[in-house]
């Protein structure tokens, strides 16, 4: 089963057609990855065509469409699921969701700590153990992160992510490179049991955590001559 998988929740763009087999293991089949943080509308376009040709498919031969839902900021994390909702109706095809942190700490073995960047000098965050995600996703200032691990007793052994070195200064774990932004495999495979049995399409509900930063005006401004 040829399965489309987008996400944009960080700066990095990611396209990847990946072949969901019958025992639901996940194969890539093709990928595109481009890191531009201001991109995410004229890069996700071409990305998925390059994937499709690279693969050979066309887009009636994907069974379905898996998104990453986010944490991410406002603007780019929409551009992501937009483009997965409206290409799943005009397909009609299930597009199905998942948090876009599972796609760096769903894999290996321990006590992880997945970060992304927020901005506003927060990260998004979740906490993984063997795999399976036990707190999270939140939005914190990396120093508060300590408190709230410590409240649930969570140990990190290592962090990972595009984010994880904002907190060196706060938790003193060591940060494993390579595994900054998520994978489209990790992302397929956290959907594969619902691809596989066909489940129903499920709506792409953005994970934003906090509100955007552009707000309506409260007030109009009095103009004078």
């Amino acid at each position: 089963m040829l399965v489309l998988v987008v996400d944009t929740s960080t700066p990095a763009v990611t396209a990847s057609v990946v072949d969901v087999g019958a025992n639901a293991q996940v194969e890539s089949v093709a990928q595109r990855v481009t890191i531009d943080a201001r991109a995410h509308g004229e890069l996700l376009g071409p990305a998925i065509e390059a994937v499709l040709a690279t693969a050979r498919a066309r887009p009636g031969d994907l069974t379905a469409i898996v998104a990453g839902l986010g944490p991410g900021p406002f603007t780019g994390l929409r551009v992501g699921l937009v483009t997965a909702a409206v290409m799943g109706q005009a397909l009609g095809i299930p597009t199905y969701g998942v948090c876009s942190l599972d796609g760096i700490g769903a894999q290996g073995t321990g006590a992880v700590l997945v970060a992304t960047d927020a901005r506003r000098k927060e990260i998004y965050w979740a906490a993984y153990r063997d795999g399976v995600r036990v707190l999270g996703p939140a939005v914190n200032r990396p120093a508060d992160v300590l408190g709230v691990l410590a409240a649930d007793g969570f140990a990190p052994q290592f962090a990972v992510g595009v984010a994880a070195p904002l907190l060196s200064n706060a938790l003193p774990v060591p940060i494993r490179e390579g595994r900054d932004y998520p994978q489209a495999t990790l992302l397929a495979t956290a959907a594969a049991d619902r691809v596989h049995s066909g489940a129903s399409s499920e709506p792409l509900t953005p994970i934003y955590l906090r509100r955007p930063d552009a707000v309506e005006p409260t007030g109009r401004k009095l103009v004078r001559q």
